[in-house]
């Protein structure tokens, strides 16, 4: 077998092939993405009776670069667990673990055939055995975590103050989440540093239409509605606004740019806003639910908005059960608040089989779950859904209602250390 050869691109190639198919038999390391593999992570050895050769791996170089997959944490996991922080008065101490999957042994022999690039000609029968676990290996997760329980590679950033391009600042009684510097740079690239603040982020009207003039530069309108996505992180308050000029990336049009000025004129007044996560006794879950769609018949139009409340109570099923997991059990039944009376009422009842014998049994979780007593769903005047800054276009009083009702709100005084 050859000497070792690291693989490094200093300028990307235009074809990951034609770089690795000039390479002699199978490297002693390995490039992944920007970091070099110190470490042998396989070498050949001919492929015994019991090969567990992962299939996937034969396939051509392009059609895995098309099938990668990064495991990222939810932002509502983020969110939840900050809020627990922030009530429990738990410690919040950030690490960055460096390359964790990548430094995992194997307890057992795995083996997978030449990749494509890698292939030792003289030798096309031999498979690679592992000797490290990689990304997309079943048992990567495991190694990892195994290693990590005794040491692994890391850097300690002490107490949270800076993640993810979000600032957070901590008192005794509130954790305070702000993307006031990524914000700014997005209105940079869109210079619009100093334009004029708008109360609201969206107008009263009906959603965005199809007709107007292409706008000029739709690789930067794609990129700013981008950018305002990630902020709804801790700004949820526009996130109706961006959800509607993101339907239009694929053929924006200038009542759509319009659109997205409007979002950006309200962010400029209201940079200093955070999410506010404070401190709280309450131990109780509470769910808003609203839906909104087309002119459709009465009985479809409460078949929707059922499964708008399935979809609901299924994902506060999986709030209760991360909560579970982080040792603050829900001592109560999940509230979920509906504006729409026989929606309320269908929830609870289980006789009505005349109207709702074609709905799909799998919404019914409602009912099963209403009652075993873990969720009630209630009825709330639409005076009160706070989910219709989800859903429309609010005037400037009810809009700054509602988002002072999901803790969007300016601090009440400068606060040391924002970024």
């Amino acid at each position: 077998m050859s000497s070792p050869t690291a693989v490094a691109f200093t300028t990307g190639p235009s074809s990951v092939a034609g770089p690795l198919a000039n390479l002699a038999p199978l490297s002693s390391c390995y490039y992944a993405g920007p970091t070099l593999l110190p470490v042998a992570y396989s070498h050949l050895v001919v492929q015994p009776a019991y090969s567990m050769a992962q299939p996937n791996l034969a396939a051509p170089i392009a059609q895995l670069i098309d099938e990668t997959f990064s495991p990222v944490v939810k932002p509502s996991t983020i969110r939840t667990v900050m809020s627990l922080a922030a009530s429990r008065h738990w410690p919040i101490h950030q690490l960055d673990v460096k390359n964790a999957f990548l430094h995992g042994g194997l307890s057992r022999t795995v083996n997978m055939h030449q990749p494509l690039g890698f292939r030792d000609y003289a030798h096309p029968d031999y498979v690679c055995l592992l000797q490290r676990s990689l990304y997309g290996l079943k048992q990567a997760h495991r190694a990892s975590f195994q290693l990590f329980a005794s040491y692994i590679t890391q850097a300690d950033l002490g107490p949270i103050n800076y993640f993810l391009g979000i600032s957070v600042i901590r008192d005794s009684s509130a954790l305070f989440l702000s993307q006031k510097k990524y914000v700014i740079e997005i209105l940079e690239k869109a210079h619009m540093v100093s334009c004029n603040p708008s109360r609201t982020p969206v107008d009263t009207e009906s959603k965005l239409c199809v007709d107007g003039d292409p706008v000029s530069d739709p690789t930067l309108y794609q990129s700013l509605a981008g950018s305002l996505q990630y902020h709804t992180f801790t700004r949820p308050d526009i996130f109706y606004a961006v959800q509607q000029v993101c339907l239009r990336m694929h053929d924006p049009r200038e009542p759509h740019l319009s659109a997205l000025k409007r979002i950006l004129w309200y962010i400029q007044g209201t940079l200093n806003y955070d999410l506010q996560l404070f401190s709280s006794s309450t131990t109780n879950l509470v769910a808003i639910m609203m839906w909104i769609g087309l002119v459709v018949p009465p009985i479809e139009d409460r078949l929707q908005e059922y499964r708008c409340v399935a979809n609901v109570v299924a994902e506060t099923c999986w709030l209760r059960n991360l909560l579970r997991k982080l040792h603050t059990p829900l001592s109560s039944a999940i509230l979920v608040y509906c504006d729409n009376v026989s929606v309320v009422y269908l929830s609870s009842n289980r006789v009505q089989h005349q109207r709702t014998k074609h709905f799909e049994i799998d919404i019914h979780i409602v009912r099963d779950l209403v009652a075993g007593g873990q969720v009630r769903v209630l009825h709330v005047p639409s005076r009160y859904q706070f989910a219709d800054i989800f859903t429309k276009g609010l005037p400037s009083a009810l809009f700054e209602e509602f988002r002072s009702s999901l803790s969007v709100q300016s601090p009440s005084a400068p606060t040391t250390g924002e970024c």
